[in-house]
């Protein structure tokens, strides 16, 4: 349960200093003007409340105010409606919290135990991201092979113990404790699965490219990708304030290795013995 899942043979090998930056979409903005960061611009526009949410929650939590809860709830919306009506993901709800063995089916845990909340008297995880509690959604079933592939999209809040964690990208809306996503699962078989990623990347990165984001696309080198992860884009959108590329989403493709975890399988014909799916997921976008 410690060994993590196989690398594609197409990932850069060598740690974070060798991941790739393979496209570049939009022109960086020029001004005659220093840029002032977003948590500066917030404060002033009294959209973004840190001091408060401090005060009810501890450092590394925000909250919303005004124009600023109604511009989250219209860019979730707006999410959810491009991967529903253009992309044809099924939008679907689950539980905020889980319970251990399903952390475990999409590789959290062990691993990553103290970086999540934990809730002792019931043993269940505030989740890290939907990607857990939508891709166990089919934990111990078999799929039909001509539904493949199957489509999710939820919103969720994430929950996060590592925020801030190091010393870095603390400020702000960075590296915080808990976070809205709008998050995209796959259920996919296993000859189409990198195909699949693609079209995944694809339809996160059309967020960006709708709101007219310069963004950045890189692959993750085989030493920075995830426990679970066998190949994995990342997306960084351009934070013109700091002058820095921000990671927003993580496209990935983990083959059969949840599958095998969460016992999801798919039978081709009837008759005929069932074989892991694979499961694909990305963020869309953080």
């Amino acid at each position: 349960i410690w060994v993590p899942n196989i690398p594609d043979g197409s990932c850069p090998v060598g740690g974070e200093e060798a991941n790739k930056v393979i496209k570049q979409w939009g022109k960086l903005p020029e001004t005659d003007f220093k840029p002032r960061p977003h948590y500066d611009i917030a404060e002033k526009l009294d959209i973004i409340d840190f001091a408060r949410a401090s005060r009810i929650a501890g450092s590394f939590f925000v909250g919303y105010r005004g124009l600023g809860a109604r511009l989250e709830r219209a860019l979730i919306n707006f999410m959810i409606d491009l991967h529903v009506n253009k992309h044809g993901y099924r939008e679907v709800s689950t539980p905020f919290v889980t319970r251990r063995e399903i952390m475990f089916g999409t590789g959290q845990l062990p691993k990553l135990e103290d970086d999540m909340y934990h809730i002792p008297a019931d043993d269940l995880f505030l989740i890290p991201t939907a990607e857990v509690p939508v891709t166990n959604l089919h934990r111990d079933e078999i799929l039909a092979a001509e539904l493949l592939p199957v489509k999710y999209t939820a919103y969720t809040p994430c929950f996060r113990r590592e925020a801030g964690a190091y010393g870095k990208d603390t400020r702000g809306l960075m590296r915080i404790h808990q976070f809205d996503k709008v998050e995209m699962v796959k259920f996919v078989l296993p000859e189409t699965s990198y195909e699949e990623l693609e079209k995944l990347l694809q339809d996160a990165e059309e967020v960006l490219q709708l709101l007219e984001l310069p963004y950045r696309v890189k692959i993750l080198a085989t030493g920075d990708l995830s426990f679970a992860a066998a190949k994995c884009y990342d997306i960084e959108v351009w934070a013109q304030g700091i002058e820095k590329w921000l990671e927003v989403s993580s496209c990935s493709n983990f083959a059969d290795f949840q599958a095998r975890r969460a016992n999801i399988r798919m039978r081709r014909q009837q008759g005929q013995k069932p074989e892991f799916v694979h499961t694909l997921n990305g963020s869309g976008l953080a």
